[in-house]
């Protein structure tokens, strides 16, 4: 697996569609963009930011996202790593509260999904996480105290 792990292993793919529990969850997305997307040789309008080749990934990506049930209920640019090091550095975290776990692999019955992921973002992404947590059955996020 790349050292900077910008899609999962298909061990970890299956672990994010599999599973007994089919409840809420949300989808907290650590997002390290490259300083200039990484296109395909011949690909139109190619010379943009990573982040910039990530919001063209996005504009479907939240298309689908909706039509699954899901929402995107909170993302923020980070502005500093406070523990950890260097390979921890993410420039945006992105929760997505998604109606049920499988709702996930119902991503890429969207038309255009596909096509935008292995485009654009596989472009614009330098390294990512996908931390999957419990979630309850409306899009908030919620304190525990």
């Amino acid at each position: 697996m790349d050292a900077t792990h910008p899609e999962p292993s298909e061990a970890q793919r299956a672990m994010i569609l599999g599973g007994e529990a089919d409840g809420p969850i949300v989808a907290l997305n650590l997002n390290r963009y490259r300083e200039r997307a990484v296109y395909p040789d011949g690909t139109p309008d190619a010379d943009v930011s990573g982040r910039e080749a990530y919001a063209r990934y996005g504009i479907v990506a939240w298309q689908a996202i909706t039509a699954v049930g899901g929402r995107i209920v909170w993302a923020a640019p980070v502005e500093g790593l406070a523990i950890g090091c260097d390979h921890d550095r993410y420039d945006e975290v992105v929760a997505v509260w998604y109606p049920k776990r499988s709702s996930l692999g119902e991503l890429s019955g969207f038309p255009g999904y596909d096509e935008a992921f292995e485009l654009h973002r596989r472009a614009g992404i330098e390294q990512a996480a996908l931390i999957l947590c419990s979630a309850g059955p409306e899009p908030v996020l919620a304190s525990p105290f």
